[in-house]
């Protein structure tokens, strides 16, 4: 059977935005833990003697929350309508630091979208954003996706939490 598009699952120029507050100990911890041992994410006293100054968030940080955003709307299901999200490209250009401290809104826009009955969903063009209101973005994106209606699969014989296989 062959999916039929669903126009509720995304729209044509559909944002998403939320706001986001790192302090320095949220930027150090994200740098530890994705093993980036740039000291301009953790050390003061150094940061304060490079380029920016200041304590400054990863590029892979910023770009992780943004990332996050997406995933979440286009995979969401608080409209009653269950949608499956499956990231295809995402390009990021880093244009300006991220301070610590500072409200950073992230941005997404739908820029362009396509039914494709081969994939039985909407390949979704994006672009994105990062930054501080009122300034340059400090990030932007490009991004492609594939947004589809979310359908159960039932295995005959097994109820709905029962594992599809077991160990040895």
């Amino acid at each position: 059977m062959e999916a039929v598009p669903n126009p509720a699952l995304v729209a044509l120029d559909e944002t998403v935005s939320r706001s986001v507050r790192l302090s320095r100990a949220d930027i150090a911890d994200f740098a530890r833990l994705s093993g980036d041992a740039n000291p301009l994410h953790s050390d003061t006293a150094m940061a304060s003697r490079a380029r920016f100054g200041e304590i400054i968030a990863s590029g892979q940080h910023s770009s992780a929350l943004l990332m996050g955003l997406l995933a979440t709307h286009f995979s969401r299901s608080d409209d009653g309508l269950r949608r499956e999200m499956l990231c295809l490209n995402v390009n990021f250009a880093f244009k300006h630091p991220v301070f610590a401290d500072q409200d950073i809104t992230l941005r997404w826009r739908v820029s362009g979208l396509e039914w494709k009955d081969k994939l039985g969903g909407f390949v979704v063009q994006l672009d994105g954003t990062a930054g501080v209101a009122r300034t340059q973005p400090a990030l932007v994106a490009r991004g492609t996706i594939l947004v589809k209606e979310s359908v159960d699969v039932k295995v005959p014989g097994r109820g709905p939490l029962e594992p599809a296989c077991t160990g040895p």
